[in-house]
């Protein structure tokens, strides 16, 4: 049975740091749901690239979707202001917390680590990395039992986190790796020469 991803798209995505983990992913025969968090599918990201989403998060909802048994893994961009935009969405809080909470793999890159995840409590007692500079928006009292890399990508336990948007090849392959096998992953990034 294929692997279900979802990945969250707001208003000011990093278009790279979302298109090429959808794409590894789909190529790797990992099925994914392009998420929109506005009502609007129609989603602009932070260098006016236009996306239609397969789905809104209300979709999702509505459908009983939108919750940590539906999904084995969820991908969060960053870019500005995509990565306030997660942040400030009770519904992405929720459902990030729950899927933390199931034990499911959260992959984020560039801000949103420190911006989306850090709020939330869930780069607790985690190796994580994030674009640089983007670690003085974690409140200190979240910090505490962290420990940031400089690796381009960082996985411990359910987590994978990246730097962005030149480290997306890799973020998506790690992806592939943790969802699928290490075999898969190599196999995916040999084709597209990574």
């Amino acid at each position: 049975m294929s692997k279900k991803v979802i990945a969250l798209l707001a208003e000011g995505f990093e278009e790279v740091e979302a298109f090429t983990p959808i794409d590894y992913l789909r190529r790797a025969r990992v099925d994914v749901t392009v998420a929109a968090v506005n009502k609007s599918l129609t989603v602009r990201g932070s260098h006016g690239i236009q996306v239609i989403a397969d789905a809104s998060l209300d979709d999702l909802a509505g459908d009983g979707r939108l919750r940590p048994s539906s999904w084995d893994g969820v991908v969060v961009p960053g870019g500005l202001p995509g990565a306030v935009n997660l942040a400030a969405s009770k519904q992405v809080g929720d459902f990030l917390k729950g899927m933390s909470e199931a034990g499911k793999m959260i992959a984020a890159i560039c801000a949103s680590p420190a911006r989306v995840l850090s709020p939330l409590g869930l780069l607790a007692g985690k190796k994580f990395t994030c674009y640089p500079g983007e670690e003085k928006n974690i409140s200190p009292s979240h910090l505490a039992g962290t420990e940031r890399k400089e690796d381009r990508v960082v996985i411990d336990g359910n987590l994978v986190t990246s730097r962005g948007a030149g480290t997306a090849g890799e973020f998506a392959v790690a992806i592939i790796g943790e969802l699928t096998s290490a075999e898969e992953a190599k196999k995916l990034a040999d084709k597209v020469l990574l």
